[in-house]
């Protein structure tokens, strides 16, 4: 749990335009000494029908709640539940004005959370084009967050989880440099399942030694949520 002791009243944007930025961090800081909860978004970045990532995220999940101090909050955001087409809204995204209501529904979730850990496949060398997409619907409502990877595939999508850290930097995220690696070949048993099917996922059964690396990305990400708490609510005196 983390208090936030803050002087920011409501007023603080008087005089000044309603700027993105004041808009954006005047609801977090309202009440001198708010008690909040940390919540951190599981990001299912991949909405193939036969996919690896639900299974995925929900290890990341249970395995997050298992472990998570008093106060923090996890919870599963699956692309597949917003059905977001090809970037369409007729304003930039910085502006942060959505004309869609599927739009407005995803800006209303991701806002919602301190930090996110993306479950990511790896696609021709960089990061599933729904992740992608979903992203850049957004630009206000990831900044100054924290974020982490999990990221899963033959090389470990770890060529994915390169390319999110750029896209990260520009978006004001805090990505942690703990992350978890998962190979289709060692991290998923294939026993009973034709492997000459394309539909085949394999049932998931991640190597010990990846509960360590999950741990430690857990921690950090929510560590840098909890900072960056503090980072909008100085933004927003500024």
């Amino acid at each position: 749990m983390l208090t936030v002791f803050a002087n920011v009243a409501e007023g603080s944007c008087a005089g000044r335009s309603q700027s993105l930025s004041c808009v954006k961090y005047k609801k977090y800081f309202t009440t001198e000494g708010l008690t909040i909860m940390t919540r951190i978004a599981i990001i299912v970045g991949s909405t193939r029908v036969h996919r690896r990532g639900r299974m995925v995220a929900d290890w990341v999940y249970e395995h997050g709640r298992a472990k998570a101090p008093d106060g923090v909050h996890f919870d599963i955001v699956d692309l597949v539940d917003f059905a977001l087409p090809v970037l369409d809204e007729p304003a930039p995204a910085a502006w942060g004005v959505y004309e869609h209501s599927y739009s407005r529904q995803w800006a209303e979730t991701i806002d919602s959370y301190d930090g996110y850990v993306f479950v990511l496949s790896e696609y021709n060398h960089g990061v599933p084009g729904p992740l992608k997409n979903a992203i850049d619907y957004l630009y206000n409502e990831w900044i100054n967050k924290s974020a982490g990877f999990v990221s899963y595939g033959m090389q470990g999508g770890v060529r994915a989880v390169e390319q999110m850290r750029m896209i990260a930097a520009e978006l004001g995220l805090a990505d942690v440099g703990e992350q978890v690696v998962l190979s289709t070949s060692t991290d998923f048993d294939y026993t009973g399942w034709d492997e000459s099917d394309p539909a085949t996922t394999g049932a998931f059964a991640p190597a010990q030694r990846q509960l360590a690396d999950l741990t430690a990305t857990l921690h950090a990400v929510v560590t840098w949520a909890e900072a960056m708490i503090t980072v909008r609510q100085k933004l927003l005196a500024a």
